[in-house]
């Protein structure tokens, strides 16, 4: 995949392509529909498939103030829209002279001149220019002036006739219902970083952590989660998950300042201090909790230890549905609730 931040001479043979465009937060089902239906629109024109995206997210340019609301920042978008097998990933800078362009302005500079485009396919609400002027309908008329046809997908539903979503998405991270979102984004949950010096506090404690800073990523619920991670070392096909147990939040007992993802990983010894970590979020156990001293909160530990490992079995075997009624992860949220 070829990834530029604008399409001043773009290569002849990216030119002319299938263009689908969206800020593809989380790159969800939904997402992948649109960018699907590009591949194929493109394979029957015999035209390079590529993506338009925007960085940063136009939020973050009018709402500089919103809490982080990031599913996947910019390097998490890229790659995963990468595994999609597309040629080209415009990535255009959103800043105040993009956002003032007009529909039109953006269409001749992007589209016309820019890629070239073929054909544009967009979600059924994707809105562009100044105020959100363009739509579907006005993208259709120019490419009717301009030679370039428009596919337009319809909006994509779970089997539960839910809409597939980034908002559905940060509203299940946000209550702790990780299948869900995982559901919706046809892959469990992500955070990842540079693994960070902490206190060594986990360590005194017989849980020694990798600790990653949260950065632009959404807060999902604070509290004790079964975990899968892997050490990135730029190939994705060769990394290994192991399981373990992860802190979100900010430690009651001992008032971390700043949220902070801290990852016990299961029969795991190596030093992973630098190492860029990534890290699903596989299961919501129990909210943050304050403990009566150190032997209470160790033997929660042990307890949060045991299910998590539990979870992961489950996983293993392929039991990856939503828990049963009585499964040992509801079991123990009745418990630690």
């Amino acid at each position: 995949m070829h990834l530029v931040h604008h399409l001043d001479g773009l290569p002849e043979a990216l030119r002319g392509s299938v263009v689908a465009i969206g800020n593809f937060d989380g790159v969800h089902l939904g997402h992948q529909q649109v960018i699907a239906a590009a591949k194929a629109k493109a394979a029957g024109l015999g035209a390079p498939t590529a993506v338009l995206s925007f960085e940063p997210h136009p939020r973050q340019l009018f709402q500089p103030d919103l809490p982080p609301f990031r599913l996947t920042p910019f390097r998490i978008r890229a790659r995963l829209i990468d595994a999609l097998g597309i040629d080209l990933h415009a990535v255009m800078t959103f800043d105040r002279a993009f956002a003032a362009q007009t529909a039109e302005a953006f269409i001749e500079r992007i589209l016309v001149a820019g890629f070239g485009a073929r054909h544009v396919v967009i979600g059924f609400d994707f809105c562009f220019g100044k105020d959100r002027q363009g739509n579907a309908a006005t993208l259709s008329g120019y490419g009717e002036r301009y030679g370039f046809g428009v596919t337009v997908v319809t909006q994509a539903s779970d089997e539960r006739g839910g809409a597939y979503s980034s908002t559905r998405i940060r509203e299940h991270l946000a209550a702790g219902r990780m299948r869900d979102a995982a559901d919706l984004l046809g892959r469990a949950w992500e955070i990842e970083g540079r693994v960070q010096h902490g206190d060594k506090r986990g360590r005194h404690l017989g849980y020694p952590t990798a600790n990653v800073e949260l950065a632009d990523y959404l807060r999902p619920a604070f509290g004790i989660y079964a975990v899968e991670a892997a050490v990135d070392r730029g190939d994705a096909d060769a990394l290994t998950w192991h399981g373990g147990v992860a802190n979100l939040g900010i430690r009651p007992m001992f008032e971390t300042p700043t949220p902070l993802l801290e990852v016990h990983l299961f029969d795991f010894a190596d030093d992973l201090y630098g190492r860029h970590l990534r890290v699903r979020l596989i299961e919501h156990l129990r909210g943050e909790a304050t403990f009566d001293g150190v032997d209470a909160l160790i033997a929660q530990m042990d307890r949060d230890s045991v299910a998590a490992r539990a979870v992961l079995a489950d996983r293993r075997t392929g039991h990856n549905g939503p828990a049963p009624m009585g499964g040992s992860a509801d079991r123990y949220r009745e418990k630690h609730p």
